[in-house]
């Protein structure tokens, strides 16, 4: 504990030990001078002892804490929050020009983006991939939540769909390097460190044109990564025109919760636009503490106020007023 005023403390101190002491030696005096009474060990004597001592000794109890506050006494707490980095992971491919989420999979996204970024408090950073056949990041993560809206609305769909580029580009803005998959499928994958407060949340339909979203996953998991999949479409699907042909296109929920259980995310599986409105109340962000010091003056303050007023009630109870 600390304090804003320590020399008060000091005070408090020394001014509880000389009232205890100046109380104590002017009973031992008035016990002496009633040593000779006959009633002075009798029962209803030491009743009375009871209820003469009992106040005072309250009301020197409340001393103590009410000169501690005086010194403005503090202590430092750990306060949890929700804190870390946000890495939103946009599928822009072809697909997501499909109308069975109204009014299209990659508007009712953005919409749901949009309003997930509201939802955070300042503590968190958020960044913005977007992805088809390769990602992009468009907007480093930042506090300024208004910059992070702005790439959200920014791109438009086209192309094929690379769930591992979107995780690999989402781990270097979490980095801050580069991070690549080794050519080789067995080779030593790369070490990023430990990074426990960040996430990346997917929106996508599941579907992967390209394969080794699985590894992308366990090298986020490695890295103390969270992945959140958020799957977006249905699972009867529908078509989209792609270059005058059209192509049949559903949502894969297997693979979305499979990337979400190798990192011990949660994969989200909204049934309609509302509910992907809401997805933001779903996803849990990283709880971290931070210290934080909390002001002890009000407590203590009141732990006196209530001695005392303890005190003046049995006074006036026992004795009729305050003396």
């Amino acid at each position: 504990m600390t304090a804003r005023y320590p020399l008060l403390l000091l005070v408090a101190v020394v001014v509880t030990v000389a009232a205890v002491t100046a109380y104590v030696v002017l009973q031992r005096r008035r016990a002496a001078a009633l040593a000779g009474s006959p009633l002075a060990f009798s029962a209803a004597s030491r009743r009375t002892a009871v209820r003469r001592h009992l106040p005072f000794a309250l009301f020197l109890a409340a001393l103590a804490p009410l000169l501690v506050a005086l010194a403005g006494p503090q202590t430092v707490v750990e306060v949890p929050r929700v804190a870390g980095t946000v890495i939103l992971a946009f599928d822009a491919s072809n697909s997501m020009a499909a109308d069975d989420v109204e009014p299209s999979r990659y508007a009712a996204v953005q919409e749901a983006a949009t309003r997930f970024v509201r939802a955070q408090p300042a503590t968190v950073d958020i960044g913005v991939v977007v992805f088809g056949p390769g990602a992009l990041t468009t907007q480093l993560p930042t506090d300024d939540h208004d910059e992070a809206i702005a790439a959200i609305n920014r791109p438009s769909v086209g192309g094929g769909t690379s769930l591992s580029a979107a995780i690999l580009a989402s781990l270097t803005a979490i980095v801050g390097e580069q991070v690549t998959l080794p050519d080789d499928e067995d080779a030593e994958p790369p070490d990023l460190g430990y990074w426990g407060s960040a996430t990346i949340v997917i929106f996508s339909d599941g579907e992967d044109t390209t394969g080794r979203a699985e590894e992308a996953a366990a090298l986020a998991a490695a890295a103390g990564v969270r992945i959140e999949t958020v799957g977006i479409g249905t699972t009867e699907g529908t078509t989209v025109e792609v270059d005058g042909y059209q192509v049949a296109t559903a949502r894969d929920d297997d693979r979305l919760a499979s990337l979400a259980e190798i990192t011990g995310g949660t994969y989200h599986q909204p049934q309609d636009t509302a509910a992907l409105d809401d997805i933001h109340r779903a996803i849990d962000l990283r709880v971290t503490t931070r210290p934080e010091p909390i002001e002890l003056t009000a407590p203590l303050a009141g732990v006196a106020l209530l001695l005392l007023a303890v005190g003046a009630l049995l006074m006036i109870r026992w004795h009729g007023r305050i003396v």
